[in-house]
């Protein structure tokens, strides 16, 4: 992976950091086994956010996870912002890095959203390129996350699984499945969610995501702002038993709960996690 993975162990069902818990998990709340950092919180500074995170980083294993990189943008690999990220590596060695198949800047200007990309040739050779220059920097393969979208381009000229599984061949990455990214975009995109998770190499899959979205009835966004619904959960049990052994992290970003709504979460991803493995008399379904 990153070249640092085996200084950290992660295992099982870990949980996104966020700063509402910060007490609660340095006193032991809840035994969480791992924390996934989101960087850019921590990328501009040596402050009071950056304490605190070595105070967790001393209780915890951790993974970092971006959203600011935009490996899908035209323009050059932002080089001050890249130089913070491995910083931040090389300061608290996580287990590995993540990022997503989506852009967030063009001509200089940041828009703040993970913003999708059409599926063709050139969309995919910009990002194998760019996920080549990070993980030069980072001396190890990086992972990527499939993103969600609400439209489709006419310039794409392959699937959402053709795409993906291009990209991690030709960059010799690592995958980030995010469950619900996967359900919100086969509700949209009106395609086989059961279909896309066969479709992946195996030895790709690195970690997951799980999270809620809004209903709009026509259409899913992905907010995470709510708990994980029941097709999701049954979407991950299906991604459990063709990828064991994956360690996924409950993530939660908007309007955030305390913390045992979170631990809830976890036990119910465990419990689907425990389940699918051999000799468990097979796979329950779950509700949120």
């Amino acid at each position: 992976m990153t070249g640092v993975e085996e200084k950290q162990v992660i295992r099982g069902v870990g949980l996104g950091l966020r700063s509402r818990h910060y007490d609660e998990l340095l006193a032991g709340t809840g035994q969480v086994p791992w924390l996934e950092v989101l960087l850019d919180n921590y990328a501009h500074g040596d402050g009071l956010p950056i304490r605190q995170l070595e105070l967790i980083a001393e209780r915890y294993p951790l993974v970092f996870h971006g959203v600011g990189m935009s490996l899908g943008s035209a323009d050059p690999l932002d080089a001050r912002y890249l130089d913070a990220v491995m910083g931040l590596v090389d300061r608290f060695e996580p287990a590995w890095l993540s990022e997503h198949l989506a852009w967030t800047s063009s001509g200089g200007r940041h828009h703040h959203e993970l913003l999708p990309l059409p599926f063709n040739d050139e969309a995919a050779d910009t990002l194998v390129a760019r996920i080549g220059e990070v993980q030069d920097r980072l001396g190890g393969r990086m992972l990527v996350e499939n993103s969600s979208g609400y439209a489709a381009f006419k310039a794409s000229d392959m699937s959402e699984l053709e795409f993906v599984v291009r990209v991690l061949e030709a960059a010799d990455c690592l995958l980030l499945l995010d469950i619900n990214n996967l359900y919100v975009n086969s509700r949209n995109h009106d395609f086989d969610a059961l279909e896309f998770l066969r479709g992946l190499p195996r030895e790709r899959v690195a970690q997951m995501h799980l999270a809620g979205h809004d209903d709009h009835e026509h259409y899913l966004v992905d907010a995470h702002g709510s708990p994980v619904v029941e097709p999701v959960w049954n979407l991950y049990a299906e991604a459990v038993r063709l990828f064991p052994d994956v360690p996924v992290c409950v993530e939660w970003d908007r309007d955030v709960p305390t913390l045992d709504i979170l631990l809830d979460e976890m036990k119910t991803a465990g419990d689907i996690m425990m389940g699918a493995q051999p000799g468990s008399g097979g796979m329950t379904s779950h509700a949120s």
